[in-house]
This record gives structure tokens, sequence and C-alpha cells, in this order.
């Protein structure tokens, strides 16, 4: 529970009360923004809260709030055009190791690996990288002759992360038996490219969408009932 406190005031101030003026201003005038600043005591203030000013947590939460500093002053000066999106993952796991390891020594805690071996776990992440990788690489193959001659430009790979996400959905709604929301999720993506088939009027596109939706929907629903199969065997 250490670590959940932590985790969120570490989710307030980096992003709840962070607006975006401070994160422009921080780049641009970097260790010399007051906001720099603003946002580390907003930080300090929000641990106190959460730990109830509790006065055998203060080295915990300087400790955490010093190290909240030098990882953000790393991020802004090594910050570019081509490493941003990295850095800000970076900088978010560099966070939550601080905020493990605290909340650590403070309140030693239990994890046991074995858990992740378990057969279910090993199933469900198998079906997961079926459900996901696997099939964005059969459906490019199955799909091939039915890919239309269009004028859409490269969309750096959109497609097939909206299946991927798609899928998943669909998985997990299986297991939560929750069919309705596959309904829900068909009716939204038609909606969504109702336009681009009403703009394109080429019944080839119209084709490839359809066939593409429906594999995708099958290989979810698939997996999904497979691994219901195989966790009862």
């Amino acid at each position: 529970m250490l670590f959940i406190k932590l985790l969120l005031a570490h989710l307030l101030g980096d992003f709840v009360f962070q607006p975006g003026a401070w994160v422009a201003h921080k780049n641009k005038n970097e260790i010399r923004s007051k906001y720099l600043y603003y946002h580390i005591l907003l930080h300090f203030v929000f641990l106190l809260i959460l730990t109830k000013f509790d006065f055998k947590y203060i080295w915990l939460v300087v400790f955490i709030s010093v190290s909240h500093f030098l990882i953000d002053c790393g991020k802004i000066y090594l910050s570019n055009a081509h490493n941003s999106k990295t850095l800000f993952f970076a900088d978010q796991a560099l966070h939550l190791i601080v905020l493990l390891v605290g909340s650590y020594y403070f309140e030693p805690f239990n994890f046991d690996v074995n858990y992740l071996y378990d057969d279910k776990i090993i199933t469900l992440i198998a079906l997961l990288a079926f459900t996901t990788y696997a099939t964005s690489v059969i459906l490019k193959f199955l799909l091939a002759g039915f890919n239309p001659v269009t004028n859409v430009s490269t969309t750096n790979n959109a497609g097939k992360y909206i299946g991927m996400l798609e899928r998943l959905f669909i998985f997990f709604f299986v297991l939560s038996n929750y069919w309705e929301g596959i309904g829900f999720l068909l009716t939204a993506k038609s909606i969504f490219r109702f336009g681009d088939l009403k703009e394109s009027k080429d019944i080839r596109l119209t084709e490839y969408i359809l066939i593409g939706t429906l594999l995708s929907f099958a290989f979810g629903i698939g997996s999904a009932q497979l691994y219901k199969l195989l966790i009862h065997v």
C-alpha cells in the first residue's frame, strides 16, 4: 500500500496537476525554469499528504523528490526531436524504480516470481502474443490478394496496431463474457470507416476492409475461446 500511495502522488504530480504550459517552459528554460521547482514542490506536497505527514517517512519523501528532480533534469537536457518518446518512457520507468526501491526499503514486500510460471499465465501470454503480433503477420498474408490499389498514403503501421488493439479488446471481452462489447466495437469501427468507404466508392476497398475485419474478429474470438478451453483442461 505504501507503493500505491507513492504511485498516486506521482500520477497526480506528473499528469493530473502538471499543465502543458509548465512542460513547455521547462523544456525551453531547462534548469532555470521556475516551473521545474514548482513541479518538484507539488510532488513533495502530495507525498507528504499521502504519507499522512508521518515523520518516519520524511527521508523517503526527500529521497523521492530529489530523485525526481535529477531524473527530470536528465530528461530535459538529453531530450531532442528524435528521442523524446524514448526518454518519456525511460523517465517514467526510472521514477517507478525509485518508488519501488523506496517503498521496499521502508516497508519490505514479497513478490512470488513463481506466479509468472503458472500454467494459466504462460498460456495467456502465448495466446496474447499470437493474437497481436502473430495474427498481424497471418492477416497480412491472407489479405495479400485482396489488397486494393488506393491513393491512401502510409500511416506508419497504424492499421497494424489498430488491429492489435481491436483483437485485444475482443480477447478480453470474450474472457469477461461481455459479448455486447464486441458488437459495440464493430459498430464503432463501422462508423469510423463509413466516411472512407463512402468517399472512395471502391467496392474492392469495401471488400478488403470487411474481410480483414471479419478475420481479425474471428482470430480474437477464437484465441479467447481457446484460452478458456485450455485452462480448464
